[in-house]
């Protein structure tokens, strides 16, 4: 049931991922092409994100599911979204993710999974085990994640990690999940092929040349973890605060956070003199273009970069909808970037730390992150593996010792 089960999961993810990077592409390229400008001007995120709170607004209050879970409570914050919130949460995507909110497009897609799964389960007949509806929603979501992370092997590790436990309770999700998974990416990659279409999976085509990471690396590389971490953990913490914000008048509130959005992209664009499009979004694209030419970014454009895409972000966190590890990723790495400039700190070894220690401090699994750290580096990864498992491990030191006793759910305002 599994291997049939992740079939429909991707085919319909696989759709959804290929409109929204479609729908990006018009916004970004096409429109500002046909207006008469080579990019996106300063002021093009200001009427977009105007215009994704005003589309979101009443999918958040009114539509089963409220668009999909919060993404401030984290990496698949919540429990399985249901076939009902499914509508919801492919509208609030589709419809804002490419007006270049910052988020990702990972948690909508895990909903979706989820919510065809236990809608396929509901198809094939009465279900006595309330068991069997979590490891199919997890198979589900399994399935759909692994399309942009790169295969089954990251959401594996993903579920072992994630799930808490051993032994045969492992094995019993774990299986399923690979079983989804692996039938998934098979028809993933045909469909792939076939159509043409482009899903801005996150991959970086091109990195830093290899180099072994030596001393100097390790010495300002575990620093420069650990401030990714305090970065991510300053953010989400604003994040907080905006959901909090957000309980009340909530229509209202969710259109002034996405200007707000756009105000910070745009200041972005002022301040630096570049594209808007590097702060807005997701950050694939811009964590592509920052792995294959760092030198194009001045440290000062950097620091910029890290300040409005992580103050908007954060905005984003606790009142928009979408995913939180992708632009989390970006931060990571632009932050270790503006580090390489110190004594003895290569771009490479930066750019491997960066990415590893800020999904630790986004996802609390630092396991699952080095995994992901070390596929995206490709041939790079061997040489840098030490230094990205200790930065894994260092951010989620930190960002344990920065919340404290903090507690989620005294923020869970409006979930």
């Amino acid at each position: 049931m599994s291997a049939v089960l992740g079939v429909p999961v991707c085919v319909a993810c696989f759709f959804f991922v290929a409109a929204q990077h479609e729908l990006q592409h018009s916004v970004w390229n096409t429109l500002p092409e046909a207006a008469g400008y080579d990019r996106p001007p300063w002021w093009w995120p200001l009427p977009a994100l105007l215009l994704a709170g005003l589309i979101l607004a009443p999918i958040v209050t009114r539509m089963p599911g409220g668009g999909g879970h919060i993404p401030v409570h984290g990496f698949g914050g919540g429990p399985p979204i249901g076939p009902r919130a499914v509508p919801g949460v492919v509208l609030a995507a589709l419809t804002t993710l490419p007006l270049g909110v910052v988020l990702g497009p990972e948690a909508p897609l895990m909903a979706v999974g989820s919510g065809l799964a236990l809608l396929t389960l509901r198809w094939a007949g009465p279900v006595t085990d309330p068991r069997m509806t979590t490891v199919c929603a997890t198979a589900g979501s399994t399935a759909a994640i692994s399309t942009i992370l790169g295969g089954p092997v990251v959401a594996a590790v993903l579920v072992i990690e994630a799930a808490g436990f051993g032994g045969a309770r492992l094995v019993a999700v774990l299986l399923p999940c690979l079983v989804a998974s692996a039938a998934g990416a098979l028809v993933f990659t045909g469909f792939g092929r076939w159509t043409g279409l482009e899903i801005g999976a996150l991959s970086l085509p091109t990195v830093p040349a290899d180099v072994n990471p030596d001393a100097g690396d390790f010495l300002w590389g575990l620093p420069a973890a650990a401030l990714v971490a305090l970065v991510v953990a300053v953010a989400r913490g604003l994040g907080y605060r905006t959901l909090r914000w957000t309980g009340r008048h909530t229509a209202g509130r969710t259109v002034v956070c996405a200007t707000a959005v756009g105000v910070f992209l745009a200041t972005y664009a002022l301040i630096t003199g570049r594209s808007p499009e590097e702060a807005a979004l997701s950050g694939q694209a811009a964590l592509g273009q920052l792995a294959a030419h760092p030198q194009a970014w001045s440290v000062a454009a950097l620091v910029v970069l890290v300040l409005c895409k992580g103050l908007a972000w954060g905005i984003a966190l606790g009142s928009l909808r979408g995913g939180p590890v992708f632009p989390a990723v970006l931060l990571g790495a632009a932050t270790a970037l503006a580090c390489a400039g110190l004594p003895g700190l290569g771009a490479t070894p930066a750019l491997a730390l960066g990415m590893a220690a800020a999904a630790a401090a986004i996802t609390g699994l630092p396991l699952s992150s080095a995994v992901l750290t070390v596929l995206l580096m490709g041939d790079d990864a061997y040489n840098q593996m030490p230094l990205i498992i200790a930065a894994a491990v260092v951010s989620f030191v930190v960002t344990h010792l920065v919340r404290g006793r903090e507690s989620p759910r005294k923020d869970n305002g409006t979930s």
